[in-house]
């Protein structure tokens, strides 16, 4: 394990599966901040807990020791970032503070959730930051990313798009959908984004495929902002999607250098949509 590398700021990580922590460690890093992980077992890397200052392993489900654990390293703002295994989620085995979060809970959903685990970390003195944190620059602007240029055809179904999935988000069913020439081939729900793909790429049969993501209204930035990451270029090429849409400045890149050679050498577009105005 790492000596910190400067006492100014220490940020908490909780952290969880692929490569958002690692990201978010390598950015945090740069700007000397000392990194306290709360890591998470069958889900947290144990590659980037070797990077931090300071760790401990938990149980999914714990919120007491982690608390316990923050404050006794003295940390007074963190992040919750990475995913969590869907099907974890329905087979907790909640610690006491977790149960009586539960019960005060008029709807569980992963949201709702997460959005109580922040504001018990905010009673006890841990302030949860937005997740972009350090991260601005892997939001991209309006406009074409990686790959291929879309062409008029593809801006007006990429619009399309963006509206269906704006509208699934507003429901909270999820965040993406695929779609071909104004229709809507799968919608994204609890399954998770890669199996959207193949579903839609399954449907589409490989032409003029798109995968479009967004971010929900009023979407809360410290445990909820939408991600796409290589793994998300080769399920679009294994599916036969030759085209990403994001939501402009409100999408991660991750992995970003690696995004960039997947979508040059296989020929995927990446495109930030523009709400407000589509540029590019």
């Amino acid at each position: 394990m790492n000596q910190a590398v400067s006492d100014e700021r220490t940020v908490g990580v909780i952290a969880g599966r692929g490569i958002f922590p690692a990201t978010f460690v390598e950015a945090a890093r740069e700007k000397g901040v000392r990194i306290v992980m709360a890591a998470f077992k069958g889900e947290t890397e144990s590659e980037v807990a070797e990077q931090v200052d300071a760790v401990e392993w938990f149980r999914v489900g714990q919120l007491a020791k982690p608390i316990k654990f923050f404050q006794q390293e003295e940390v007074t703002e963190c992040v919750m970032i990475g995913q969590i295994t869907p099907g974890r989620l329905f087979d907790l085995r909640p610690d006491l503070r977790v149960i009586k979060i539960l019960a005060s809970l008029s709807e569980r959903n992963a949201e709702t959730m997460f959005r109580a685990v922040a504001d018990e970390l905010g009673r006890e003195g841990i302030d949860v930051l937005p997740s972009t944190t350090y991260l601005e620059e892997y939001l991209p602007a309006p406009g074409p990313v990686f790959g291929p240029e879309l062409d008029e055809a593809g801006l007006i179904d990429a619009a399309y798009g963006m509206r269906m999935a704006k509208e699934v988000s507003r429901l909270d069913i999820g965040q993406s959908v695929v779609v071909r020439d104004g229709t809507v081939l799968a919608v994204e729900a609890f399954e998770g984004t890669n199996k959207c793909i193949r579903r839609g790429g399954d449907l589409g049969r490989g032409k003029n495929v798109k995968l479009v993501k967004v971010s929900k209204p009023q979407q809360d930035l410290r445990f909820d902002v939408p991600v796409v990451g290589p793994d998300t270029i080769l399920a679009c090429r294994e599916a036969g999607v030759s085209a990403v849409v994001i939501e402009a400045r409100q999408t991660l890149v991750l992995g970003i250098r690696e995004v960039q050679k997947l979508c040059e050498t296989h020929r995927v577009s990446l495109h930030a949509h523009d709400l407000i105005g589509e540029s590019g």
